[in-house]
């Protein structure tokens, strides 16, 4: 008589199911807390290269470059960053927006993160 070995019982135990449940939402806990900064920088970086692209702003004048940010920041939301925090200059003819700024993001009780961003409108 011939008999069948019986299949090895294979899966995820309760316990194992729960470890990889918890780390998931780690995981998207902190990424939702994040993105909100990425997405700021992000917006930053755009109005960098569009205020220096514009062809009115290459011959303007600091002033007049940083009023063009408040507007277009204002517009965004953007709140990261001033006016004033803002560093302009002209390489190879062309107008370069720059600035460094800081974002501490808290995750839970005294834990947070430090994200340092140096968006900018050159190459």
């Amino acid at each position: 008589m011939n008999k069948a070995m019986p299949a090895k019982q294979r899966g995820l135990s309760f316990s194992g199911f729960l470890f990889g449940a918890v780390v998931l939402i780690m995981v998207s806990i902190v990424g939702l807390k994040l993105i909100p900064a990425y997405m700021e920088n992000a917006t930053i970086k755009n109005l960098f290269v569009t205020i220096a692209s514009d062809p009115e702003m290459q011959g303007a004048t600091a002033g007049a470059i940083k009023m063009s940010y408040s507007k277009r920041a204002s517009i965004e939301n953007v709140q990261a960053i001033t006016a004033d925090d803002i560093d302009i200059e002209k390489a190879d003819g062309d107008l370069v927006l720059s600035a460094s700024y800081a974002v501490k993001v808290p995750l839970v009780a005294n834990i947070s993160l430090y994200l340092d961003f140096n968006p900018s409108s050159g190459k």
